[in-house]
């Protein structure tokens, strides 16, 4: 016999009728009312117990066969999965967690996610077509190894790219295709030959895994302080004034956002010259600046051949590309030709020949234009509702910092936010250590689903309630 579920409906909630459903069976799992195996009334009694219409009891059993929390058959009807994972997060939740568990299971399980593009407004259908004659032509052609560098019409459409986006006059033969951002990072370190033990400047705070490069590589890494202009470059020269290598997000400082300012980067790049030392620039956004307009390259001021740029599509296009790039100073093109030949590994020529016919035939500009519309929505959504539960909330690159008092324990936070389908990032950790940090989360606005905003912003203040 089907279990009767006590599901009560409340028509002027801020939630769903779909989600009200979806709730009162999670609650009777939690619960332990439906035991695994137990079966659910068929969505037409459902409907007509609850007094809705059918089709909205239909799409809550949906989103929950979706998740894998009941499955349906014609002979057995709905039953509830044997569903371990739900036990284990209610069992961690304990006794205090928030009465809706499991509405992780309708927020997603990247809401907040940093580092991902919005993939529900890909042209998924185009790009799929552009790869799958792509690789259709791979397969065609004649076995031959492919130019560790790139292929060359990709390296074509990223050099008119950079110029028209980024203001970078440079030569495809200066470009050089890269297994992401992490690749490119990898075979620069290595071209530029830094001694071990070198100092590098690295911001404060910073992305943590570039800092982590660097100390693979066996550099000292040295923290310079961020403010609103960027990397603070006079503090760097009067405190590690003997730095051989300089890594700055000038574009869109990472985590915080700001751009630096003109005279620090004239500042930067004359600091390189002086020395000899070398700047990495991470441009990990590109153009994708959604308050005003992206402020040109720092390589574009770069008459000395100092910067080396590094960019990616994994924040415009798909982190599963694995596509990114350096444009090397001419003075370096030869090492670089040595270092790929010999360790390159470049994505596979149908990725990169799809991702050039992207380029030319305009997709990609129009697809950035629309990213930067429906970024700046989330984004301004995401902060008023947030700034409505009193949080003071800033919108660096495509992240909304929500900062929170420094005794909070924001790594704790995030941790738990997991459990929900949330996946903020605690701000903490970008902060080198031994350094004052300070506590916030990072929550990405590519993924802020405005639909599931309002539920998921109440999750997380809860969560940081607790904590205070």
């Amino acid at each position: 016999m089907p279990y009767a579920l006590d599901i009560r409906i409340d028509r002027s909630a801020a939630s769903t009728l779909t989600e009200q459903i979806c709730f009162g069976i999670l609650a009777a799992i939690r619960s332990g009312a439906l035991a695994p195996g137990a079966r659910l009334p068929s969505w037409q009694a459902l409907a007509a117990q609850l007094g809705v219409a059918r089709g909205t009891v239909k799409s809550a059993y949906e989103r929950l066969a979706d998740e894998q929390v009941i499955v349906s058959s014609r002979p057995g009807g709905t039953r509830v999965a044997d569903h371990p994972a739900t036990a284990r997060v209610a069992q961690a939740a304990g006794s205090d967690a928030v009465p809706e568990l499991y509405q992780h299971l309708l927020v997603g399980s990247a809401m907040f996610q940093m580092g991902v593009p919005a993939s529900d407004c890909f042209p998924v259908s185009l790009f799929a077509r552009l790869r799958a004659h792509a690789a259709r032509r791979e397969v065609a052609a004649p076995a031959v190894y492919p130019d560790p560098r790139g292929e060359s019409e990709f390296r074509r459409e990223i050099a008119a790219h950079l110029a028209l986006a980024r203001g970078i006059e440079c030569r495809p033969s200066q470009i050089f295709v890269t297994a992401g951002f992490a690749g490119a990072l990898e075979i620069t370190l290595r071209v530029l030959r830094v001694a071990t033990g070198a100092t590098a400047w690295m911001e404060n705070p910073g992305f943590f895994h570039s800092r982590r490069a660097l100390e693979l590589a066996q550099l000292v890494s040295a923290s310079v302080p961020v403010d609103d202009e960027g990397m603070d470059v006079a503090y760097g020269v009067e405190h590690f004034p003997n730095a051989t290598l300089a890594l700055v997000t000038p574009g869109q400082q990472a985590p915080l956002g700001g751009t630096l300012s003109l005279s620090r980067r004239v500042a930067l790049i004359e600091w390189a010259a002086r020395t000899g030392a070398w700047v990495i620039e991470d441009d990990y956004l590109g153009e994708l600046q959604l308050r005003r307009r992206a402020a040109p390259a720092l390589a574009s001021l770069d008459g000395h051949g100092r910067v080396i740029h590094i960019g990616s599509f994994s924040k415009t296009i798909s982190p599963s590309l694995r596509l990114g790039f350096i444009v090397a100073p001419a003075d370096l093109v030869d090492r670089f030709n040595e270092a790929v030949m010999c360790l390159g590994s470049s994505p596979g020529p149908a990725v990169q020949q799809a991702t050039a016919r992207f380029m030319s035939e305009g997709h990609y500009m129009r697809h950035l234009r629309r990213m930067k519309r429906v970024y700046s929505a989330r984004g301004e959504a995401l902060q008023i509702a947030m700034e409505r539960k009193g949080y003071q909330v800033q919108i660096g690159g495509l992240a909304a910092i929500v900062h929170l008092p420094d005794e909070l324990p924001d790594v704790a936070v995030a941790k738990e936010a997991r459990a929900l389908g949330l996946a903020p990032e605690p701000l903490s950790p970008w902060f080198a250590s031994g350094s004052v940090r300070k506590s916030g989360l990072l929550l990405g606005v590519a993924t802020a689903d405005e639909t599931k905003l309002s539920i998921a912003c109440e999750h997380l203040d809860h969560l940081i309630r607790q904590h205070r």
